[in-house]
């Protein structure tokens, strides 16, 4: 596992956005795990949050596009702090662009925030986690709608791996139906193998009984 990817996990541990316990998503299903972007507060943290989209994206789409999409309302800080972060550790100037949830008629009118979509556009979609896939069903109509452009992927900060609306996983579901590429920083694959049985500032956050609970969420909703 890349480096980054190991101190990512830590991150979110230390910034309380990854939990494990026993809770209920909004989907229903009863989850052994939940991350909560909405934990991320600080600007040392949006910092850093930033630099590791920053490298999962490089590594996985490089940097030869022009916008950074991130839908409202946790999208917008991310499209913000990862464009910095692109801009500090390779040099690149990628716009950045969200949508608003109602269309503003004065001043900075229209749908969008940031930078305006031209048609040739290279998008990359960034967001904090996928279950669904519901909110790309919102965002593709969206950016299609005010200019040509073409989607290179999307970026999720995990991937938890379960069933989307199907039989697959929702990122599997996007490619799927849209044709775009979908990633994220970590797998859970890989944040269990990275956590299982550690010591973290004393406590083991992945224990025996924790990953027994874990296996059987991925029996009943794991993607095929």
């Amino acid at each position: 596992m890349e480096k980054y990817k190991q101190e990512f996990i830590d991150f979110m541990v230390d910034s309380q956005v990854l939990k494990f316990g026993d809770f209920t998503l909004k989907s229903g299903r009863k989850s052994p795990f939940f991350m909560n972007a909405g934990a991320y507060v600080t600007g040392t943290q949006l910092r850093k949050l930033g630099e590791y989209y920053a490298k999962a994206i490089v590594e996985n789409y490089g940097c030869d596009f022009d916008v950074l999409f991130g839908p409202a309302y946790k999208g917008i800080p991310l499209t913000v702090a990862t464009t910095m972060a692109l801009s500090e550790l390779y040099g690149v100037d990628i716009r950045y662009c969200s949508n608003r949830k109602e269309v503003k008629d004065h001043g900075d009118t229209g749908i969008l925030l940031g930078s305006k979509l031209k048609d040739g556009d290279r998008v990359v979609i960034i967001e904090d986690v996928t279950t669904s896939g519901k909110s790309i069903e919102e965002t593709y109509p969206i950016l299609k709608a005010q200019a040509d452009v073409e989607i290179k992927g999307l970026i999720v900060s995990l991937n938890r791996m379960e069933k989307g609306k199907g039989e697959k996983s929702a990122l599997a579901e996007i490619k799927e139906k849209y044709g775009f590429d979908a990633h994220a920083i970590v797998n859970m694959n890989e944040v269990v193998e990275y956590l299982y049985n550690k010591e973290i500032n004393g406590q083991v956050l992945i224990n025996d009984e924790i990953k027994q609970a874990i296996d059987q969420y991925y029996l009943q909703y794991g993607a095929k």
